[in-house]
């Protein structure tokens, strides 16, 4: 018996990742980031989501030398060339932090709470970090 994986092209699955930790400290961040560019190279369609905290990882000219780190914000950057298209940031976590739309990189589309249900409930997966 043949069961069919996904309605979708190719059996391509929906993921969405929920990213809601600041970008240095833990390892959360990265961990999320890889994983969706992971999915992204195995051609599955991508979601990611920033919310609460996660939202400083979009900030522009982020500089981690200074705590040994690297800043994640050349890959957020390029993740358009993974195929990562559908980058949102939660506008009411934004508010919260007194951050706009121009502190955040290009291409990040800003959502509200019922954008961000409707994706999670179109997602064949779903990884919340």
């Amino acid at each position: 018996m043949t069961e069919e994986l996904s309605s979708k092209p190719g059996n391509k699955k929906s993921i969405a990742f929920i990213t809601r930790a600041a970008p240095y400290g833990r390892g959360n961040s990265k961990l999320c980031l890889e994983m969706a560019l992971a999915c992204a190279v195995f051609e599955q369609e991508v979601n990611y989501i920033f919310l609460d905290d996660g939202v400083y990882q979009l900030l522009r000219n982020q500089n981690a030398s200074d705590i040994d780190s690297n800043s994640l914000g050349d890959t957020l950057e390029a993740l358009e060339l993974y195929g990562i298209e559908n980058v949102c940031v939660d506008e009411n976590s934004l508010r919260k932090r007194n951050l706009k739309a121009e502190d955040l990189l290009d291409n990040i589309k800003l959502v509200d709470q019922n954008t961000i249900s409707s994706l999670l409930t179109q997602s064949d997966c779903v990884f919340n970090l």
